[in-house]
């Protein structure tokens, strides 16, 4: 057999570059959520800042790390392509994760609560978050579009090959949270940083290596433009040397909560007029109604998040300060929790791909499901709810937070496998990445939404530590009383507009859901 031959054989029934794509996203994403499992915990415990200020700041990086795939989807889709685009990333989150395992000295705080904090590794911290912006800007919405590349229009399989992608990003997440956490917590915040920063260039080598499986999948569009030159320079060197400066800009923008802000609203404004102008200039009806009816869905998907991305801040913090984490005699780590969701995602993915098809005409349209997710994530909090209830005067009992992540897991798996797969079904091709990084832009105003969520629960503390555990308690019960209500309330109105929205999709729903 030839090597074009062997090339083109399928593997488990996929196309074998799908295998590559899993294994670079599984490393990408082994870094990513590695490192930000330990976020919270390195910036209250290390670096002493308060409760509100560490919100914000994930809030903001986390924000800038979402919406830049609006940008980072648009030049693939009009110049790079998404293979030279996802290596470029790939390159900026190794040098990223570099930077992040300088750890520089502890912050002190005086008696009388004074705290200094070394400023030089702070600024090396906050550079290193700009190139894990701009790295995962370049890789995250265009490694799932060239996902959706390897797939001809209307091959069944399609569906299961996101499902399989997803996989590969949660068992990233499972070993990240796990591995990183204890490096971080045990050894030092360098080891758990660092151990990220070697998964990510695993995930490079991988899909360097695996070029000649893509078969020519992922392109650029326009290789004349990237050729010609400009100053001397051809232009694909100046969208790198431009994307590179760039991180001067993300570098002062993630210390300033404010300037997210503003660049959200100006975003989502601008993306919103795009595909408005988009949907009445360049389509005809059933594009048009298609295109209509993601928007609908993306915008409902922000709630879901800034519920569910509670994992990270308030969460987390609960873990730590609340939680009896004694579990068969073994304390687990607050981070370590974080791994709960990634778990279920993995037990449970094959039975939710293998449970909705099997509902026949009973399997719920794409908005009820979005729905459901909705009220799942809002029932999770009130598990939280439930468990500080009875928790009497002591700490609460694990339980209920592995039951908020189930409940969370569940939602999570109702709405985000299915909705990769709606943007590339019903985005016009011409702005498929487009549309991809918009559905990261959505999770990006949730990531911000949820760091100012997190703050109703906010605790004052000493030298990182919350001393008052019923008063916490209490804190953390308005918070969590607060999302419990908002889930369930946005869940009955979008289950409520679900018959317009499947009429609007014209079919494309039944598809998603086979």
């Amino acid at each position: 057999m030839t090597n074009d031959a062997l090339i083109k054989k399928d593997f488990f029934g996929h196309p074998k570059a799908l295998f590559i794509l899993f294994f670079t996203e599984m490393w990408e994403r082994f870094s990513f959520y590695g490192m930000k499992a330990l976020l919270i915990f390195y910036l209250t415990k290390y670096h002493l800042f308060s409760d509100t200020s560490g919100n914000l700041l994930i809030g903001s990086y986390a924000a800038l790390v979402y919406a830049v795939p609006v940008l980072g989807g648009f030049i693939a889709d009009k110049y790079l392509g998404f293979r030279k685009a996802i290596v470029f990333g790939g390159i900026m989150l190794v040098l990223g994760h570099i930077g992040m395992a300088y750890e520089g000295n502890a912050a002190t705080q005086s008696i009388t609560g004074a705290i200094t904090r070394d400023e030089t590794a702070l600024q090396i911290f906050y550079f290193s978050l700009s190139l894990i912006i701009v790295g995962v800007g370049f890789l995250k919405a265009n490694i799932s579009s060239l996902v959706g590349e390897l797939y001809e229009k209307g091959d069944k399989r399609r569906d299961s090959g996101f499902t399989l992608f997803y996989m590969g990003i949660n068992l990233g997440s499972f070993m990240a949270t796990l591995i990183c956490v204890w490096l971080g917590e045990t050894y030092g915040w360098s080891y758990g940083f660092g151990a990220a920063g070697v998964g990510m260039f695993f995930g490079l080598l991988t899909f360097i290596s695996g070029r000649k499986l893509l078969m020519g999948k992922g392109e650029s569009n326009n290789p004349s433009f990237l050729e010609n030159k400009l100053f001397g320079f051809k232009n694909e060197w100046l969208i790198y040397i431009g994307s590179v400066l760039s991180t001067v800009l993300f570098w002062q923008m993630v210390q300033n909560h404010d300037a997210v802000s503003w660049a959200l609203k100006i975003a989502g404004g601008i993306s919103f007029i795009y595909i408005v102008y988009y949907a009445a200039t360049q389509l005809d009806g059933k594009a048009r109604d298609q295109l209509i009816a993601l928007t609908i869905l993306i915008v409902f998907t922000i709630v879901f998040w800034a519920l569910f991305e509670q994992a990270y801040t308030s969460m987390n913090l609960f873990a730590d300060r609340i939680l009896d984490r004694t579990i068969f005699g073994y304390e687990v780590s607050a981070g370590q929790f974080l791994s709960f969701n990634a778990l279920f995602i993995i037990l449970l993915a094959p039975v939710f791909a293998w449970i909705w098809p099997k509902l026949g005409k009973y399997n719920p349209n794409t908005a009820v499901k979005f729905a459901l997710a909705l009220a799942l994530v809002g029932l999770g909090f009130g598990a939280l709810v439930m468990g500080i209830n009875l928790s009497g005067a002591g700490k609460v009992a694990a339980i209920w937070l592995i039951l908020a992540y189930f409940l969370h897991t569940c939602g999570e798996l109702s709405l985000s496998p299915v909705g990769l797969s709606a943007v590339t079904k019903l985005s016009p091709a011409k702005i498929v990445g487009f549309m991809m990084g918009v559905w990261f832009l959505a999770t990006a105003s949730s990531e911000f939404i949820a760091s100012i969520l997190a703050n109703i629960a906010s605790v004052d503390t000493s030298n990182g530590t919350a001393p008052d555990l019923n008063l916490a308690k209490q804190s953390y019960l308005v918070l969590f009383e607060y999302l419990f209500y908002t889930g369930l309330g946005f869940g009955v109105v979008l289950l409520l507009l679900s018959p317009v929205i499947k009429k609007l999709m014209h079919g494309v729903d039944k598809e998603l859901n086979n």
